[in-house]
């Protein structure tokens, strides 16, 4: 066990919004090094051997248990990589909370590349939430570009809960899926960029077994002068069913492009995309600032109902 600093502890804070304990299964991570760690009765994690990062080893067993493993950068001019690998036992049961902050207060660049890989066995049920956030004073970029794999067998789910809350100066996600028979993917991707940030999201959904199925939502808000890239991509191999929806609210000189694709390569497969990008509506603004709110507040609240 190890006390936490004050910067460790805020960040923590923001990422796993209060939750994080030294206890059961978790594994800290803090510039690139693993600070601590433990395991409980049906999660074992693991430190590789041959390069940087977890195997994360869940047994069928494992019912309602969370498993936190979230990384802390706070060393200006870092480049942290790391590879977790995820094996969830079939009938499992489990809920894994990542995210990463970083703080950097140099004036060299912060970066962390997470690769993922879930390989999700026969009927388990994975929830699996992940949270970035950047702050500091210093002039350095905070950058964040993670690689999530996710393997399901037959009639597995999986929910993907993401979101970038302020601060990342550049982020590059990329999210790879295939599917068996009965495997369910549930997708909810939310995002805010300001000042001069970037943000881009390729997602690839293969659904490759009969009567698999998915829904992908993404919800975004630019400001400032940012840009944001979206491309999910849904190909139906099988019989199959997807529904992929990209809403954003462009601000101030911002600029959103939202290319949803779908792919159907079987007779059977029903794949529906929505797209839709536009400005805070004027009579939400209004109806607000007649209760007393500034224009700032009333956007507060207005982005906030949005995003959450």
């Amino acid at each position: 066990m190890t006390e936490l600093d004050r910067i460790t502890a805020r960040i923590l804070e923001q990422i796993s919004g209060g939750e994080f304990r030294q206890k059961g299964a978790f594994n800290l991570r803090q510039n690139g090094t693993a600070l601590c760690h433990g395991d409980s009765e049906h999660v074992k994690i693991r430190k590789k051997e041959d390069k940087q990062g977890i195997d994360v080893y869940i047994d069928g067993d494992t019912d309602g248990e969370q498993v936190h493993i979230p990384v802390v950068v706070n060393a200006s001019g870092m480049t942290d990589i790391v590879y977790n690998d995820f094996y969830v036992a079939e009938g499992a049961n489990v809920t894994i909370v990542a995210g990463c902050g970083i703080h950097n207060s140099g004036c060299n660049e912060s970066r962390h590349d997470g690769i993922h890989s879930f390989h999700i066995a026969k009927s388990a049920n994975v929830r699996y939430e992940e949270k970035h956030y950047g702050e500091g004073e210093g002039t350095g970029a905070k950058v964040l570009n993670p690689v999530t794999n996710i393997y399901l067998e037959e009639d597995a789910v999986f929910t993907l809960d993401t979101a970038q809350i302020k601060g990342v100066d550049s982020t590059k996600r990329e999210t790879n899926i295939t599917m068996d028979k009965g495997a369910k993917l549930f997708v909810t991707e939310k995002l805010m960029t300001h000042d001069h940030q970037t943000a881009v999201s390729d997602m690839e959904v293969q659904m490759n077994g009969e009567d698999s199925s998915a829904q992908i939502i993404s919800r975004s808000v630019a400001k400032g002068t940012s840009t944001q890239v979206f491309h999910p991509r849904a190909v139906g191999n099988s019989k199959c069913h997807a529904h992929v929806q990209c809403d954003s609210i462009i601000m101030d000189q911002a600029q959103v492009s939202s290319i949803p694709e779908i792919n159907a390569k079987h007779l059977d497969a029903a794949i529906i995309h929505e797209a839709a990008i536009g400005r805070i509506n004027d009579e939400q603004l209004i109806k607000l600032r007649t209760l007393g709110m500034t224009e700032e507040e009333a956007e507060g609240v207005i982005i906030d109902n949005f995003l959450n």
